[in-house]
C-alpha cells in the first residue's frame, strides 16, 4: 500500500506533495499558498511571519539590554544610559522597518533582516 504525502497551504488546502511545484526553502512554510500543483509564498503572510521572528529575537536582547541600562543607571553614567536607550530603541522599532514593508519579494524580505540590531540572520 502507498503512502501519500500531502502538502497544506496557509488557508488549509491540500495537494499530494509528489505531483506540487514547491518553494526552494521552508523559511516561510507558513505562506505557502495553492493554485492549482503550483506552491508559492504569499508575501504579506511572509512579512507577518518575518515580523514574529523580529520579536522573537528582540525579547532576550531587550532583556540583556535592560541589565545594562540598570548598571549604567546605578554608575550614573549618563553617556552609557543614552547607547542603552538608543540600542533599546531601535530594537523596539525593528519590526516596523520600511524594509520589510517595502520588500517585494521573498528575497528583499529575507534582506531586511537588521544584522546591526538583531544580530546574525536566521534566513541568511
Amino acid at each position: 500500500m502507498a503512502v501519500t504525502t500531502y502538502i497544506v497551504d496557509k488557508d488549509g488546502n491540500r495537494i499530494d506533495a509528489s505531483t506540487a511545484t514547491i518553494p526552494a526553502n521552508r523559511d516561510f512554510r507558513g505562506a505557502w499558498s495553492l493554485s492549482e500543483t503550483v506552491i508559492s509564498e504569499d508575501l504579506t503572510k511572509a512579512k507577518e511571519i518575518f515580523k514574529d521572528k523580529v520579536r522573537e529575537v528582540r525579547g532576550p536582547l531587550l532583556a540583556a539590554e535592560d541589565v545594562v541600562y540598570m548598571k549604567a543607571l546605578e554608575a550614573d553614567d549618563a553617556t552609557a544610559k543614552a547607547a542603552s536607550v538608543t540600542k533599546k530603541s531601535a530594537l523596539r522599532d525593528a519590526p516596523a522597518a520600511s524594509a520589510i514593508a517595502s520588500a517585494s519579494t521573498i528575497t528583499e524580505l529575507k534582506a531586511a533582516w537588521d544584522t546591526d540590531v538583531l544580530g546574525d540572520s536566521p534566513y541568511a
